[in-house]
């Protein structure tokens, strides 16, 4: 499949590493992920899918607004073009 730009920038969040956004894209998935809009919008959920578009599916998602929760939902679909990038959800440092 073909890698867009945005999907470069998803290789930003897991440091350095030999992975390519393809691995990491694999890995991540049926895990917890945080996915930034262009908007600036944060969705946290389980990520159950995604294409060559980046169009993505999640599960147990909740939206957050300027780091505030505004709506929990069951499933989400995210269009690609929308996406800034994709984090894994780590635990929080202390």
């Amino acid at each position: 499949p073909r890698l867009l730009p945005h999907t470069l920038r998803a290789m930003a969040s897991i440091g350095p590493s030999k992975r390519s956004p393809t691995e990491f894209l694999s890995q991540v998935t049926g895990r917890p992920v945080v996915v930034k809009l262009n908007t600036g919008v944060d969705y946290k959920g389980v990520l159950a899918c995604l294409d060559g578009y980046m169009n993505i599916a999640m599960e147990q998602t909740e939206e957050y607004v300027n780091g505030q929760l505004k709506n929990k939902y069951g499933d989400a679909f995210i269009r690609g073009n929308n996406v800034l990038y994709i984090s894994t959800l780590g635990a929080k440092k202390r």
